[in-house]
Parts: C-alpha cells; sequence; structure tokens
C-alpha cells in the first residue's frame, strides 16, 4: 500500500500549477505529500521538453529518487512523456509514464503500480487531447500560477510544444473565475495567469483574453494579479491601456521576443516582426513609464550569423526593457528547425548568451536605478536566509530587508532607497511603512 509521495517538477510555470492540482488529487485520495528527500513511496517526476538538457534532467532525477527510497515507484509525466514514453520507460528505475491527458488521472493509476515487471506506459496520441483541466500552485509561496489555457496552435520552428500539449484550449471565463475564487480561499495575495500562450485564451468558446482580466479585475480575496509570458502580436492596446488603469493587475509584461532579425523571426514562424515588438514597448512606456518588460531571446538560431546576432544585440540594447530571458537554441526533433542549415557552435552560443545576460544585466541595473526614491507595494515571500527575506513590488523589482515572519504574504507600502551589491533593491525602514 503505497502512502507517501513526492514530487519534482522540471520546467515552466504551468508545470508548477500542474504538479500542485495532481498533488491536491492525490492528497484527497488520501496521500500524503512529503520533500523529495526523505523517501517517499511514490516518486512523480513532472517534465520539461523545451531543452534537450530537460531531457536529460529526468534522467538524474529518477536516480535520485531511488537514492532516497530504493523500492520507490517512479511515475513520469509531462511533455517529455508525451514525446517520448518509449524513451522514458527504457530509463532504469521508472515504473509508470503518463502522458499529456493521463497525468490529471494518476490517482486511479497509482493503483496498477507494481502489478507488472515491466513500465507501463499510458499515452494516447495528442489529436485527441481536448480536455482542459484547470489547476493552480498552493502551498508553495506566497504567489499562485494559476492555469488559464494550455497547448499551443503556433508551431514555431523550434518548439515541440504543440506536439508535447496538443490544441490551444481553455474554459470558459466564469469557470475560470470559479478557480480564481478557489485560489483566493488559500489566502494568497498574488495570482500570475499562466498557460502555454494565454493571449490566446477564449478563442474556442468566442472570448478573450481581455474580456478575462477584466473580470479578474473586479473580484475579491486577491490583491494583485499579474500576467505572464504573453506573444506581443495578442498584446493588444487595449490589455495595455486597461493594466495602466486597473488598481490588480500589476505593471509588467513579459514578451516573448526570440530575435532581433526579421530575417531570423520569418524562419522561426513567429507571428510579428521587430517594428511591431518596438510599437508594443513603445506604448506599454508611454503610458506607464515604470512598466517592468522582460523578454525572451533564443541565441544561436540556424543562420543566425555574426551579424544577425549583432542586429539582434542593437535591437534590444536600444529598447526601454528591464531583464532577458536568454536561451541557447536547443535542437528538438520533429521541428521545423532540424533541417535548417548554418548550424551555429556550442562555443559560440554560449558566447552569445553570456554578451545578452550582461546586457540583461544593465538593463536590469537601470530599471532598479529609474524608481529608486519612488514608493511602491512590496509582497513579501516566505523563504528567508541568513535573517534576509526577499519580496517583489508591483513592477517586479526584486526587495531585501531583514527577516520578519509578520511581513509574509503581507503588502507593505515602501519608498525604494538603493540598489546594493546583491542587485536587490532596499526599501525605507519598515517601521516607517504603512502596512496596507
Amino acid at each position: 500500500m503505497f502512502k507517501t509521495v513526492a514530487f519534482y517538477t522540471l520546467g515552466c510555470k504551468l508545470n508548477f500549477s500542474e504538479t500542485s492540482t495532481i498533488a491536491r488529487q492525490l492528497e484527497s485520495a488520501g496521500f500524503v505529500k512529503t520533500d523529495f528527500q526523505k523517501g517517499a513511496d511514490v516518486y512523480v517526476i513532472n517534465t520539461c521538453s523545451v531543452t534537450e538538457n530537460a531531457d536529460k534532467k529526468c534522467s538524474k532525477v529518477v536516480r535520485e529518487a531511488h537514492k532516497y527510497n530504493a523500492d520507490a515507484r517512479v511515475v513520469v509525466i509531462g511533455c517529455y512523456a508525451q514525446l517520448k514514453p518509449d524513451e522514458i520507460a527504457n530509463i532504469t528505475g521508472v515504473d509508470m509514464v503518463l502522458g499529456a491527458s493521463e497525468k490529471f488521472n494518476l490517482v486511479n493509476h497509482i493503483a496498477l503500480l507494481g502489478n507488472s515487471e515491466k513500465p507501463v506506459i499510458f499515452n494516447n496520441p495528442i489529436k485527441e487531447v481536448r480536455s482542459f483541466v484547470p489547476g493552480f500552485s498552493a502551498g508553495d509561496r506566497t504567489r499562485s500560477f494559476m492555469k488559464v489555457q494550455d497547448g499551443c496552435d503556433y508551431f514555431c520552428t523550434f518548439c515541440t510544444i504543440p506536439l508535447a500539449r496538443g490544441k490551444s484550449r481553455s474554459q470558459t471565463i466564469e469557470k475560470t473565475l470559479e478557480t480564481a475564487r478557489q485560489v483566493a480561499q488559500t489566502g494568497i495575495k498574488e495570482v500570475v495567469l499562466t498557460g502555454v500562450n494565454i493571449g490566446d485564451f477564449g478563442r474556442e468558446n468566442h472570448e478573450s483574453f481581455f474580456d478575462l482580466i477584466k473580470k479578474l479585475d473586479t473580484l475579491d480575496g486577491i490583491e494583485r494579479f499579474r500576467i505572464s509570458s504573453i506573444e506581443p502580436n495578442l498584446l493588444t492596446d487595449e490589455i495595455i491601456n486597461f493594466v495602466r488603469v486597473s488598481k490588480k493587475f500589476a505593471p509588467h509584461f513579459h514578451i516573448p521576443l526570440q530575435s532581433g532579425s526579421d530575417l531570423l523571426l520569418e524562419k522561426m514562424r513567429r507571428k510579428y516582426k521587430s517594428k511591431l515588438y518596438l510599437s508594443r514597448v513603445e506604448n506599454i512606456k508611454k503610458v506607464m513609464p515604470h512598466c517592468c518588460i522582460g523578454v525572451d531571446v533564443i541565441v544561436g538560431f540556424p543562420g543566425e550569423t555574426h551579424e544577425l546576432f549583432t542586429q539582434t544585440y542593437n535591437f534590444l540594447k536600444e529598447l526601454d526593457i528591464s531583464y532577458l530571458h536568454v536561451f541557447p537554441y536547443s535542437e528538438r526533433p520533429n521541428t521545423g528547425a532540424v533541417k535548417m542549415e548554418g548550424k551555429v557552435s556550442e562555443s559560440e552560443k554560449n558566447k552569445r548568451v553570456q554578451i545578452l545576460r550582461e546586457l540583461s544585466e544593465k538593463k536590469r541595473h537601470k530599471f532598479y536605478n529609474d524608481n529608486i526614491g519612488k514608493d511602491f507595494t512590496v509582497l513579501y515571500e516566505a523563504e528567508h536566509n541568513n535573517g534576509i527575506m526577499h519580496g517583489y513590488t508591483e513592477n517586479y523589482i526584486k526587495i531585501e530587508t531583514e527577516y520578519d515572519p509578520l511581513l509574509v504574504n503581507e503588502l507593505v507600502k515602501v519608498k525604494l532607497i538603493e540598489i546594493n551589491s546583491n542587485m536587490n533593491v532596499v526599501p525605507m525602514e519598515l517601521s516607517t511603512c504603512l502596512h496596507l
């Protein structure tokens, strides 16, 4: 009889949301959730397929699980499990592999563990995966990642997500509001709306993401909403202007760019040109000068010459953005980019990653510095180390102060004083701040 379960999540915020949802399902069925290192009866590994490193990490985590309990049963779920179930089943120590839809039926599948000497695979063709399973993370942070959308119809040439998660889909606004009300009951103050392509929310129900955020803005019990990554072609002026006047939606957008070269954007099958991206950033900063703007960039995509990389660098250098998430291109099977010419060496990719990460630090420092002396509201998190705790302002500036348990999950008004050596911002003395 299996009694305890532990989880390990690889990849994106959406995975964290789904792991938390599955954990609650198992707890409702009588399982006790425990820490990974304490040795559980069942280990559930939620995988990612975005990079080759994510694939390799799965094997490592399986070995770690058996180190803590040699007799444990290991279940692998997630994107990697949907794309390469047989490959995962051949990893020593794996007992069960569940695909994109079957992972949400883990409670029933666990009963089959131990009935077979060979790993068991439950994996439907991705074309058959049409249902949307809502979810949210809870208990781990003062923020909750709330799933509002799944799947993607874009088929960018570098990406396996449509193959791993299927077509874009979401619930109705009313059902999404029901999920948000459940989050509110947990006492969480901030909700991050997450999905694969959240700007595509509601299309099959003749609704829109803009309709959703207007409704969420009126919801009681949640103090702050944050929009996670949203495609530039779906980030409309009406969304930008709404966030400007909203009392709950944070002035923070994370907008994937991937490349500043229109030639590469076309090869990637992105749905915009650099001119549109520039206009989005300019429009945001025009109405919200203090708004935080994060950017995803891929370097080393096939055909990215030194000149095209320089074009991306110069484009980003001139953009009024706050930070970058930089990724080296990782070749993924069954994607359009696999057959493209002009491969970039790993060493050159790493050089370009470093160049853009250095630019990111400069952008972040400037953004922080531009906000010194201004008043913001910080939500403090529970984690602390060496007497120090952290929190984030509405515009995603990381705040550092002395640990005070009374501040955890509290919204506190502060004045930003200075940037410290850790690249965090020090607020005005808390004794002079006003608790909301």
